[in-house]
């Protein structure tokens, strides 16, 4: 019994520690500086961010955790990343599409900002070489009325061709823009992809028409078109009636704003009834 008591209690122990092992292995903690990645549909394309988020722990930030004039990797642990799914431009100049690693030079009026080729050198800035960036730029520096706790990178302002990425810690907030040719590529694109039978892309064409101030009489062409297609889209039919109206056909707009929220009364959609009620009255005025 006692030697089978010598042979076992180390093969308990043994278990034991291994297990502890192997739970101590596999514990989860939050991250200091968790990860993000976000991703934001631009022009006809994508653009996507990817960083890490420290937080400012009651320190004093610019200036002093991250050092005015110096090479600072815009987030913590690896690269920040931006990749852009077009050709396209960062203020104004030409950025063909990629992926690019974000990293500053922080001041207290304005920061210069890097787009950087190598994506694996992270926070080594010592090793940072001049000949692997691709565009360096300006911007100046906004205050912030409130404290951001937590370093944020966003996507803002956002219409059909140009985007701003925000950059904003403790009271600071950095800007730069992003702009794509969009319009051409969207008008050779309608030349090429309309069907006799299917609204979709007399509908959008309409629509970006509409949105963009083009060819008003086009456009109306476009959603009589669409309208034949599927009578009962109420907002086709609403549609419309904004381009009637731009055209400065009040009578028509009404008419086709009235049949589009008995529509959309129909369907049980109080948006677009509100919107159609607005219309009418925006035409009423106008006569």
């Amino acid at each position: 019994m006692k030697v089978f008591k010598k042979l076992f209690l180390p093969l308990v122990l043994a278990v034991s520690f291994s297990i502890s092992s192997t739970n101590a292995q596999t514990l989860k903690t939050p991250a200091p500086s968790p990860l993000q990645t976000i991703k934001q549909n631009f022009g006809i394309g994508e653009v996507s961010l990817e960083y890490s988020r420290p937080s400012v722990k009651n320190r004093v930030i610019f200036g002093d955790v991250v050092p005015y004039g110096k090479i600072w990797r815009t987030g913590a642990n690896a690269s920040t990343k931006i990749t852009i799914g077009e050709d396209t431009k960062i203020e104004n100049t030409p950025l063909p599409a990629g992926t690019y690693a974000i990293y500053t030079i922080p001041g207290a009026d304005t920061w210069e900002i890097m787009l950087y080729k190598d994506l694996t050198l992270g926070g080594d800035v010592a090793n940072y070489k001049k000949e692997n960036e691709v565009l360096r730029f300006t911007e100046k520096v906004t205050q912030l009325p409130n404290k951001v706790e937590t370093f944020t990178i966003n996507f803002a302002d956002i219409t059909y061709s140009v985007c701003n990425v925000e950059m904003q810690w403790e009271k600071t907030r950095v800007a730069f823009t992003i702009s794509t040719e969009v319009d051409a590529k969207i008008m050779k694109n309608i030349e090429t992809v309309m069907a006799p039978n299917d609204r979709r892309p007399y509908y959008n064409a309409a629509s970006y028409y509409y949105d963009n101030n083009k060819d008003m009489k086009q456009a109306l062409e476009w959603v009589n078109k669409a309208a034949e297609l599927t009578p009962d889209a109420y907002w086709v039919w609403h549609l419309k009636a904004k381009i009637q109206l731009k055209l400065k056909d009040a009578k028509g707009a009404i008419e086709t704003a009235e049949k589009s929220k008995a529509l959309a009364l129909k369907d049980k959609d109080d948006a677009y009834v509100k919107n159609n009620d607005k219309l009418i009255a925006e035409a009423k005025a106008m006569k």
